[in-house]
């Protein structure tokens, strides 16, 4: 509850970085589960940042080394596992446990970059909380080595990881993904799993290695499984496919030559190239009059010409 400084950066396609600007919110000043919308004047630089800030009390989320890691210290790891401890059951029901999350390393990615390489990164979600590892440039085969901490809400839901390539200031590349429902952990072995595609119904290329400790209160676990789920407030927009392009160019060109095929044929009819052809399309629409009859009802000459 202190001091969020915040800092704007621009970023070129060489991948040139640059300081914009920054600013600065006090956090201990603004009131807790409300949206706050504050417009914040950047210094040495014209411009100003518009922020949506909601503060959400919640333990246990943070980023860091493996050198640091929270449930590697014996004394942390006791006083957590107490915090969650049958005892403690009707404190605090939102707050049903812990996670943690070693993200070691990946092995194999798709080459995303013309140069056969990638710029992968790693995206953690678990319900509306998403953290991210840095980005290791040039590499197939990145360690990122970083512990993430999740607080538990609903002891159902599914950790999502997603390895991306960054293409500067462009939407990042999809290189893999896994998902891995909370009851499924088991404490502290690491697990090698095979990347998939967005659907999660195929395997895609490369696998990730990541080690994970699930700490929680099996009472308020049980309780918060009546209530409803929370919901989620990150959606990421669509990104243009270029499967769906190709699809919809292709349905579109379909479509095309299904109106040009008939307006052939109707030209064909009408001329006459096939005498056979006519006489059936005609005899077919005989209770529609011919075009010249209706004509004539207006105009004679019009109907001799025609």
């Amino acid at each position: 509850m202190g001091i969020l400084d915040i800092e704007v950066w621009g970023k070129d396609s060489k991948k040139h970085e640059e300081r914009l600007g920054t600013c600065k919110v006090d956090i201990s000043a603004l009131p807790l589960k409300q949206a706050n919308c504050l417009e914040l004047p950047l210094d040495s630089c014209l411009g100003a940042l518009l922020m949506l800030v909601t503060l959400t009390p919640c333990a246990g989320v943070s980023i860091s080394d493996l050198c640091v890691c929270p449930l590697a210290d014996p004394s942390e790891r006791k006083q957590i596992t107490q915090r969650y401890c049958l005892r403690n059951s009707l404190k605090d029901m939102k707050d049903v446990g812990i996670l943690q999350v070693k993200v070691l390393k990946a092995a194999d990615l798709l080459a995303a970059d013309f140069s056969g390489k990638s710029d992968p990164f790693c995206l953690l979600e678990l319900g509306n909380d998403r953290l991210q590892t840095h980005t290791v440039y040039k590499n197939l085969n990145p360690e990122w080595n970083k512990v993430f901490t999740f607080p538990i809400k609903d002891i159902h839901d599914v950790l999502e990881v997603t390895v991306f390539d960054e293409d500067g200031d462009k939407p990042p590349d999809f290189l893999g993904k896994v998902a891995i429902p909370l009851l499924s952990i088991r404490d502290g072995q690491p697990n090698c799993y095979v990347l998939k595609n967005k659907d999660l119904e195929q395997a895609f290329k490369g696998v990730i290695y990541l080690e994970m400790d699930l700490i929680y209160n099996p009472v308020k676990a049980s309780i918060r499984t009546f209530t409803p789920r929370e919901k989620r407030f990150v959606e990421d927009s669509r990104k243009l496919s270029k499967k769906i392009l190709s699809r919809d160019v292709d349905r579109v060109k379909r479509i095309t030559m299904a109106i040009w095929n008939t307006m052939q044929f109707l030209k064909s009819c009408f001329q006459w190239e096939s005498t056979l052809r006519s006489t059936i399309a005609f005899a077919y629409h005989k209770e529609e009059p011919p075009l010249y009859m209706k004509c004539t009802l207006f105009s004679g000459d019009i109907g001799s010409s025609l």
